[in-house]
Order: structure tokens, then sequence, then C-alpha cells
């Protein structure tokens, strides 16, 4: 394996690289223009404020990840269009995604009220933040048929190795939606209004520029009707169901994570959240690296290079692991330091003392299945993710937790740490026997 990494033209690695840097850059911009928005928010003279927006805001950004499987499915369907080097075969993948985004986008905006009723009583909200949630959401909801479509956007983008276009239409897009926030909400006195309209009008800025971009990359490329059929769709839509299931999975193991925390104390809600950004903070890199490795496999899948698509395989984890590796020496240096950032309630930053040792092995046990979900994406192997998320959730997480819970809240965080070694472990396995049938020159396993 060292071999694999060390062999070859420097210009692998720096492919790598040069498509993670303005993923990894991207990411990061997002939840620091995010305080932004909670800045605003905060500065309106009263809590309700804060805690309606969170509260419809978060709904939202669930709704959107949910629909991750557009993101996902485009990068990898992309990917090995750009391998194939057909221009069609891209610009009917861009097409046949765009529908369902937009058709999902449309569904959010007709259950609208489902979704705020939901909101209010999720969070069993007083008048005063009933009234905010309200607000928020009837503005928010319009730019859904964007957001959506912007999922498959960048996913084509990121697939076509377009990861620095994706960066400058962020980046660009979350100063201007910071901007105008405060124009709207502050010197306009539109308050949450406000800043959810700035949201909206940066969503279909993001359209826009994505749209611009896709299309003069198919070379202006119209529809065909034929793309349309049922025939056309049955594979983009069978990897995209089980992208989806994958997803549900995921969230129904974190959801687990923050219903059983309440269960146990108000406090180990607020202590779980405090320690869960060291994983966010985690995936801004992580992320970074996965995206590149979709985009790198996916390409010489389609060439069906599969000596290559192996080759980068292993210098992504060779690239995830030094990077994930970086993450654990800062959380054990500066974990304590992190902490008094995030928070000053001396309370809670004692009792994340006990804690600790989870954060520091975060890096080193998730980066697997980063990396190894980046390379099934590439692949377009959504019933593999699909089946590793399901055994990992529901035969590992949840059984383990259940023999440890007398432990309490370490239970859960020992059960947290296994489901992300079994996702790493489940798509590694799957990778090897996959690669044994190419070593043998059988072609593509099914």
């Amino acid at each position: 394996m060292l071999s694999v990494f060390t062999s070859g033209s420097r210009t692998e690695h720096k492919r790598i690289l040069a498509l993670a840097l303005p993923m990894i850059l991207s990411n990061i911009t997002n939840p620091l223009l995010g305080m932004v928005d909670t800045a605003i928010v905060g500065h309106l003279g009263a809590s309700y404020f804060l805690a309606g927006t969170a509260v419809a805001s978060m709904l939202i950004t669930q709704i959107y990840w949910l629909c991750g499987f557009l993101r996902m499915s485009a990068t990898g369907l992309s990917a090995q269009a750009l391998g194939t080097k057909d221009k069609r075969a891209a610009a009917r993948i861009f097409y046949q995604l765009l529908v369902p985004a937009c058709l999902l986008g449309t569904l959010v905006l007709i259950f609208a009220p489902v979704l705020e009723t939901l909101a209010i009583r999720f969070a069993d909200a007083d008048i005063q933040t009933a009234g905010v949630i309200h607000h928020y959401l009837v503005v928010r909801v319009w730019g859904a048929p964007a957001a959506l479509a912007n999922l498959l956007l960048m996913g084509w983008l990121i697939g076509q190795q377009a990861t620095r276009t994706v960066m400058l239409i962020q980046i660009a897009a979350n100063l201007a939606n910071a901007l105008l926030s405060y124009v709207l909400a502050i010197k306009l006195g539109f308050a949450v209004q406000g800043v959810a309209t700035a949201t909206v009008l940066a969503e279909y800025g993001i359209l826009v520029a994505s749209l611009w971009a896709v299309l003069k990359r198919i070379h202006w490329i119209g529809p065909q009707s034929t793309w349309f059929s049922a025939a056309g769709y049955r594979a983009v839509l069978g990897l995209n169901l089980d992208i989806l299931l994958r997803n549900l999975a995921l969230q129904l193991t974190m959801a687990f994570m923050v219903f059983q925390a309440a269960r146990l104390d108000s406090q180990i809600v607020a202590l779980n959240a405090l320690l869960m950004q060291f994983f966010v903070l985690t995936a801004l890199g992580l992320d970074g690296i996965a995206y590149a490795v979709e985009a790198l496999v996916g390409e010489a899948r389609g060439r069906q290079q599969y000596q290559l698509l192996h080759q980068r395989v292993v210098r992504g984890l060779w690239w995830s692991g030094l990077l994930a590796l970086l993450y654990s020496l800062v959380f054990v240096i500066f974990d304590r330091a992190i902490l008094t950032l995030l928070t000053d309630l001396p309370e809670l930053i004692h009792l994340a003392r006990d804690y600790l040792h989870y954060i520091w092995l975060l890096p080193l046990v998730s980066h697997w299945c980063f990396l190894m979900d980046g390379v099934f994406i590439g692949l377009t192997q959504g019933r593999a993710m699909r089946n590793t998320m399901l055994m990992s959730a529901f035969g590992v997480f949840l059984p383990l937790w259940w023999l440890c819970q007398t432990a309490g809240n370490h239970a859960l965080w020992l059960a947290f740490l296994a489901f992300l070694a079994a996702r790493g472990i489940g798509l590694g396995w799957v990778y090897w026997r996959r690669w044994q049938v190419w070593q043998q020159g059988s072609g593509e396993p099914g």
C-alpha cells in the first residue's frame, strides 16, 4: 500500500489536493457565515427571535440534508460521464436529476403549513417563538426549489472536478447572504423575515451561477424526451432511493443520540451538542478529501481503468488518514482551549473532561467511513452504502448501546464510535471484494 502512495507521478497527489482544498475552504466558510446570521438574529432584541429562527432553520436544514442523495448521485454519475468524455451523458444526468429536485422543492412549498406545525409542536414553542417560526418559514420555503436544485448542481460540478467553481459560488453567495441579512434585518427592520429573505435570494443566486457553469460545460446541450422515459430513469431513481434510505438510517441514529441524551439529563443534551462540534470540525476537512475521491474514482470507473481507480482510493486513504491524525493531535493538545471557545459555562467544561478521550479518537475512527463513502459515491454503488449503513445502525450501534446502557452517556459515545468504525469496515470489506474481481480481469462486479 505504501508503494501505491509513493509511486507514480506527483500529479495524482496534486489532483487530490487541488480538488479537496477548495471544498475544505468552502466547508469552512459555511458555518462561519452561519454564525453571522446567528449574531444578527441575536441582536433583534429578544431571545425568542433566536429560538424560533433556530428551530425553523434546523427543520429546513434537515429536509435538505435528507435530500442529499441528489448531490451524491449527481457527483458519481457526472464523474463517470467525465471519464467516458461523453458530454451528452453528462447533460442527460443533469436534466434527469433536475426534474426530481424541482418536484421535491415544490412539495416543500405545498407542505409548508405542515412543516410549520411540526416545528412548533417539536419545539413546544410559546406564542412569541411560534410567531417567529411562522414568519421565518413562510419566507424561507420559497427557496426550496432552488436549494434542492443546487444540491444536484453542486454534485454535478464536483463530479466534473470543478471544485474551484463550486467554492467561488458558495463563498460569494454566503458573503452576499450575510450582507443582505444585516441590511434587511437590522437596517430595514424586517427582522427574521429579512434574514430568511436574504437566504432565499442567496439560494437563487447560487442557482443562476451554477446553471450557467453547468450549461457552459455541456456546451448548452438541451434536454431530449427519451431521457425522461421510465427505462431511462430506472437506474437513476434506484440509486437515489438507496442513498435516501442510507441517509434516513444515519439521521435516525443521530436523532436517537439526541433523544436518548434528553432522557438522561438536559445538561447531557447540551454536553453532547458541544462535543458534536468536534465532529463537525472534523467533517469540514474529511469531507473535502472525500469529495476529491468521489470525482477521481468516478472518472476512473467511467474509463474502466480499475488499477488507476485502486491507486486513487489508496492515495485518498493516505491523505484522509494524515488529516485525521492532524485533527486528533490538535484535539489532544487544544481540546480544553476549544471547549472554552465553544462555551463559557464551567459546569459543561468540567463535565466534558470525562469525554475527551472520545474526541481524541473521533477523527481516527471516522475518516475511514468518510473516505469509503466517497469511493462508493464515485462507483455509484448506492446499495452497498445503504446496506452497510443499515448494518452499522441496527446491527452495531443499537445493540452496543443496549448492552452498555447502564454506563449512561458513555454508552452513547461508545456506540457512536463503533457505528462509525463499522461503516468504514463494512464498506472497506465490500470494496476489497470488488478489487479482487477487478484484479482477475472480470470487469465490474454487480
